[in-house]
């Protein structure tokens, strides 16, 4: 188990400052961290800080409340790729998804999957503003959507990640999609539970805690 390759290292406070984001890059080269997540803004920062290491520069879109036009995901998403973006996490419209609107729901997600190409699209769903069969529908659509992942919250709603509501995603999407847990992952335990029960990727700010607690802990 490596946990760290699991592991999106996470930076995406409005007010982090580009001395956060080169230090985040830095923890990111020393424990081997998957990926480091920033605002599309700090891409250029942190894909010149990682340089021609491993470890890739994942970027959010829409975020975090996915109200905004499908053009301007389209246009925040190409233009992160452009400047070394290597996935992309954009936030679905929930407010469509509450209205039953799942034709404007699709069209938003395949729309932004069609404009990236072979870029990997995580679509997140915010989980604790949907109800079960909620979580369901979106899970369906991303299928049909053709995106990669589906992620669990964007770390700013009333709460994270939940072993629950991990565990009906992927009942839902099987082997089709990947899961992407986030929100509220805080230690090395708590990480390795989601992985447990299928989950391929990890957003936290927490890894350096999380692989200091696996260091000193021979059980893990």
């Amino acid at each position: 188990m490596e946990l760290n390759k699991y592991i999106d290292h996470t930076l995406l406070s409005s007010s982090a400052t580009e001395t956060d984001i080169l230090k985040l890059c830095e923890e990111a080269l020393k424990h081997n961290f998957y990926s480091v997540c920033v605002n599309s803004c700090y891409v250029p920062i942190a894909k010149q800080a990682l340089g021609r290491s491993e470890v890739k520069v994942c970027t959010v879109v829409g975020f975090p409340l996915g109200a905004m036009s499908t053009e301007a995901k389209i246009f925040e998403a190409k233009k992160a790729i452009e400047q070394g973006a290597s996935e992309i996490d954009m936030v679905m419209n929930i407010g469509r998804l509450k209205s039953k609107n799942y034709v404007a729901v699709l069209k938003d997600i395949s729309d932004v999957k069609r404009a990236i190409g072979l870029t990997p699209l995580k679509v997140i769903l915010e989980i604790s503003e949907l109800s079960k069969n909620e979580i369901v529908k979106a899970c369906e659509i991303c299928i049909d959507a053709k995106a990669d992942f589906i992620k669990t919250s964007t770390g700013f709603s009333k709460s994270g990640a939940t072993l629950t509501a991990v565990k009906i995603m992927k009942k839902t999407v099987k082997d089709q999609l990947k899961i992407k847990a986030s929100g509220g992952i805080r230690d090395a335990e708590t990480a390795l539970k989601y992985i447990e029960v299928g989950v391929h990727r990890i957003g936290a700010s927490s890894g350096v805690a999380m692989m200091t607690n696996l260091t000193s802990n021979s059980a893990y």
